[in-house]
Formats: structure tokens, sequence, C-alpha cells
């Protein structure tokens, strides 16, 4: 039993510094998304990247 195993696995932590209106600016993405802000901070660089990449 347990939790099912994911074909994405996010098994890298990944740690920043933020400011304190930084951090607001993730909670209040995350709580609109209903998301965590590990899913915001990943949708981020989804966005970044594809802007990048055009």
């Amino acid at each position: 039993m347990g939790r099912p195993k994911s074909n994405n696995p996010k098994d890298v932590r990944l740690q920043i510094r933020a400011d304190r209106e930084t951090i607001k600016k993730l909670d209040y993405c995350a709580e609109k998304n209903h998301s965590s802000r590990s899913e915001v901070v990943r949708q981020g660089i989804d966005l970044v990247y594809a802007k990048i990449k055009k």
C-alpha cells in the first residue's frame, strides 16, 4: 500500500531565499490556483522556459 508511484517523481529538493513580498505573491498564486507553492514555482519555470524557447 502507500502512495502510488509517480511517472515523474519529485526527488530533488530546491531551496531559495526570497523577500517577504515575493512569498506573499507566491502564497497568493498558490491559493488562487488551489495548488502548492512548489507547483506555482514549477509552473513559473515552465512559463519562463517556454518564453526563452520561442
